[in-house]
């Protein structure tokens, strides 16, 4: 370890993701100290009662990936 990191952007790509996934790793673990905004808020239970009036509109995980793959071709 003798080359000094005196920047994130100096990292290698590979390092950019982990320290992400690092992060996030962290965040999830204290979920109640992210901030939600209101406007987050309202939008979650605008979903939340249509999904209740309209059950059949939601999509299966394995639809929503169908889609994505077949969309970008992976």
């Amino acid at each position: 370890m003798g080359e000094e990191i005196q920047s994130v952007f100096d990292l290698s790509p590979a390092e950019k993701l982990q320290l992400v996934e690092d992060l996030w790793d962290d965040l999830a673990g204290t979920p109640g100290f992210v901030p939600v905004l209101e406007w987050q808020k309202l939008e979650l239970e605008r979903r939340k009662a249509n999904l209740s009036s309209n059950p059949g509109s939601g999509l299966s995980w394995d639809e929503v990936k169908r889609r994505i793959r077949d969309r970008h071709g992976r």
